[in-house]
């Protein structure tokens, strides 16, 4: 098996967008990721949370065909834990997948003995910031050679 997440899409207003579950559709047929389970959280303008499964809006027929979550983990708690990220009068997609991608690889490091010792993510701001500044650092070792 490769690497599992629950990774939290947050959305302005109350209904998420059918792009962006067609999306996670489309990378499911993929075969890069496997849906595990999936919840939709709503936090209304009053604060007042709620959740449903993907499969009770009509509008996703199409892009949840596939789709559909393989047993129900994500409950009350991870709900409310995602919904204290949320602004008032906003949706979350929450998503628990494996990535299918890295499990041949995990597979092959245990079969020559190895282990997966740690995983970090990191912000893909902080990657962004790390490029401007290396091409900065570039720039300027170019206008000194001149």
């Amino acid at each position: 098996m490769g690497p599992v997440e629950c990774v939290v899409l947050a959305f302005p207003g109350e209904r998420l967008k059918v792009a962006a579950v067609t999306a996670l559709a489309d990378l499911r047929r993929a075969g890069q990721v496997r849906l595990i389970d999936s919840l939709v959280v709503v936090k209304s303008v009053g604060g007042e949370v709620s959740t449903s499964e993907l499969v009770e809006y009509e509008e996703y027929d199409e892009a949840t065909a596939e789709i559909g979550p393989e047993v129900n983990l994500l409950g009350p708690e991870d709900a409310e834990e995602a919904a204290e990220t949320l602004e008032p009068g906003s949706c979350a997609l929450m998503l628990l997948v494996e990535h299918v991608w890295a499990a041949r690889a995990a597979d092959v490091v245990r079969e020559a003995g190895g282990r997966i010792a740690g995983n970090v993510r990191v912000p893909p701001e902080y990657v962004r910031q790390a490029q401007e500044a290396q091409r900065e650092a570039t720039a300027a070792a170019m206008t000194g050679r001149s």
